[in-house]
């Protein structure tokens, strides 16, 4: 691992000093986007795909100006991905960039010449899409989420001790095939801690019948997996959870700053900004295959003392001590 870790950051001092050089051509460059998600809200700036605009006309990329953006949207229904992901290919695009392992997939499948840039916490390596994030020598690249595994395991520890009389734990997933490596290393690292894992699978975007589901088997705390779904509809899932009572772990700080309880994990706008500049640097004629997948490199603990009182919890010293930021 730390040997990737090292790879990673030869690739960020790389990446910058090769997007300080260039300016972008007069284009226009067609770029895709293809998510399993619904669009996001335009009120929303902390989503990927809602950010991404914005970062790439940080680096003098304007739409309507020379850059177009081709965007499709699943809504959920993942089946819809593989036709989505061949619209685009006949599109003749410069990139296309993918979120999560099912995206990701299908424009693997859609193409092999047209450069994918890729956002996920999934390994690209067990599932098949590349053999070296070093050296991936296809037509992927892109940036990770965790540095190895999922972080699943860790942020189920970090739970337990927030919430240490917690002997059941509700698992919220998704049905998206992308999400089972985190399933079962959630359920590996359960087993290990002494707990009773439950998973809920949201369907149809019900949220309020998940929890429902949820609540009847008496959950003590909730782990809310790492999804492109789970941080568009966050406020949604913090409110029920504030509802139930349950102190759940999140993802990203966003989650936090919005009510959640705590989050371990990545920084989503430092990640979606890397995603840009590789973005960048393919327009300016790099070969994605050349490009290291990257893995964070730092990661980031935070916890909203807030929710913590309103749920009448008492975080340990030693815990808030270890925050690497805390929300009165």
């Amino acid at each position: 691992m730390h040997r990737r870790l090292f790879l990673g950051l030869l690739a960020v001092g790389a990446a910058r000093a090769g997007g300080a050089a260039a300016q972008p051509a007069a284009g226009p460059h067609r770029v895709g986007i293809l998510a399993p998600t619904g669009a996001p809200p335009a009120s929303d700036p902390h989503s990927a795909t809602g950010s991404l605009p914005k970062y790439l006309e940080e680096l003098g990329y304007v739409r309507g100006q020379n850059l177009i953006l081709e965007q499709r949207y699943a809504a959920g229904r993942l089946e819809d991905l593989p036709a989505m992901a061949r619209d685009l290919v006949r599109l003749r695009l410069h990139a296309i960039v993918t979120i999560g392992s099912s995206a990701t997939r299908a424009a693997r499948a859609a193409t092999s010449t047209v450069p994918i840039v890729m956002l996920g916490n999934f390994d690209p390596i067990a599932i098949g899409l590349v053999k070296s994030l070093a050296k991936p020598e296809a037509n992927l690249t892109g940036v990770l989420i965790a540095p190895a595994g999922t972080l699943a395991g860790k942020k189920l520890e970090l739970l337990k001790e927030a919430v240490p009389r917690a002997t059941r734990i509700a698992f919220l997933t998704h049905e998206d095939p992308g999400l089972r490596a985190q399933e079962r290393e959630t359920q590996a690292a359960a087993a290990m801690l002494g707990v009773t894992l439950t998973l809920t699978r949201l369907r149809g975007g019900d949220y309020e019948g998940a929890f429902v589901t949820m609540m009847a088997g008496r959950p003590d705390a909730l782990f809310v997996a790492a999804s492109t779904y789970f941080m568009r509809d966050r406020k949604q899932i913090i409110e029920l959870a504030a509802r139930h009572r349950l102190p759940a772990i999140y993802e990203w700080p966003e989650q936090v700053q919005d009510g959640g309880l705590m989050s371990y994990g990545g920084d989503l706008e430092r990640t979606t900004r890397r995603v840009a500049e590789y973005v960048d640097r393919i327009l300016k004629g790099a070969r994605p295959g050349d490009l290291p997948i990257e893995q964070p490199t730092a990661l980031q603990l935070v916890i909203n003392l807030k929710t913590a009182r309103a749920l009448g919890l008492s975080l340990s010293q030693g815990l808030v001590a270890r925050a690497d930021r805390v929300i009165e």
